[in-house]
C-alpha cells in the first residue's frame, strides 16, 4: 500500500512539474549542478570543437560576458578552460578556469 502511494505521489509530482513548465528546456541537472539534455549536448559539442577536443567536465547556464552557456573543458594538453557560448552556441570567450588554477591543477 505504501509503495503504491509513493509511486502515485511521484507520478503526480512529475505531472505537475511538466504541466507547470518545471522541466528545464536544457534538461536536468545532476548532483553537481551540471546540465544535461539536447541543448547542453549542443553546448558541449561546440565547446569541444572550439578547444580542439578534450573532455567536458560540466555544462552550466551562464550570463558572464553576454554568454548563455559555460562549458568547463579539460583540453588534451591537460589545461582546463571555461568556454562561454551564446544562445546560438557561438564562442563568446575562452578563459582559463580559475577554480582549476586555484586548486593547483
Amino acid at each position: 500500500m505504501h509503495k503504491r502511494l509513493a509511486v502515485a505521489a511521484a507520478a503526480a509530482a512529475v505531472g505537475i512539474a511538466v504541466a507547470g513548465g518545471g522541466l528545464a528546456v536544457a534538461g536536468s541537472t545532476d548532483d553537481e549542478g551540471t546540465l544535461s539534455g539536447p541543448q547542453a549536448r549542443a553546448a558541449t559539442e561546440a565547446a569541444l570543437e572550439a578547444t580542439g577536443g578534450g573532455r567536458a567536465n560540466s555544462v552550466e547556464r551562464d550570463s558572464e560576458n553576454g554568454a548563455t552557456w559555460e562549458v568547463e573543458v579539460t583540453k588534451t594538453d591537460g589545461d582546463t578552460v571555461d568556454v562561454r557560448l551564446d544562445a546560438a552556441y557561438e564562442v563568446v570567450v575562452i578563459e582559463g578556469d580559475s577554480d582549476a588554477s586555484e586548486s593547483g591543477s
